[in-house]
């Protein structure tokens, strides 16, 4: 009788502890029960699944825009910017998105060209020129990419105070662990 050829794992056993050399020892050591394990299991899948549908919903926001993902940041800057009354410079602009002076002058001629943004008088310093999104694309990005984050936004502000707080938590310190170079 042949054998059968073993199948390659899913998306859950690769993200499984127990499955990996190193971390099912610690497993082991942490006294970890299966069903320890199955919930990190889950939260980790989640986190996957998350990212994925986050990654689509970016990439779908910024087609259907026609914007790169600085562009779209660019937008999202300045829409926050005009809803708190504040005036940006391409300088605040360059800071914001890490960009230096040239770069950031292509992406406000890009983005100007394309009817996202005006370059205005500045309203107290007669040397610098204000970058102001456009209502076209004000009411554009509120309707798809808005209506998005509000649908996210609810489903966090259903959530209950202590369960925001434990996930935020739990962000946090992952977000802060450190980037291990690898190779070095």
């Amino acid at each position: 009788m042949p054998q059968a050829t073993p199948r390659p794992p899913d998306a859950r056993a690769v993200i499984d502890a127990r499955r990996h050399e190193a971390s099912a020892q610690v497993v082991v050591a942490l006294g970890l029960t299966d069903t320890d394990v199955e919930e990190i299991v889950d939260l980790f899948a989640s986190l996957v699944r998350w990212r994925s549908t986050s990654d689509a919903q970016r990439d779908a926001s910024r087609r259907f825009m026609r914007l790169g993902e600085n562009d779209m940041r660019a937008i999202r800057f300045l829409m926050t910017a005009r809803h708190d009354g504040a005036v940006v410079t391409s300088t605040m602009l360059a800071e914001h998105l890490g960009l230096k002076g040239p770069s950031v002058t292509k992406l406000l001629d890009r983005l100007e060209q394309a009817g996202h943004i005006r370059r205005e008088a500045h309203p107290s310093d007669r040397r610098a020129l204000s970058i102001v999104v456009t209502d076209s694309t004000s009411t554009t990005a509120t309707a798809t990419v808005g209506a998005d984050h509000l649908r996210r936004f609810r489903v966090a502000a259903a959530m209950s105070s202590e369960e925001r707080r434990t996930v935020t938590r739990f962000l946090s310190t992952i977000a802060d662990l450190p980037v291990l170079e690898h190779g070095s």
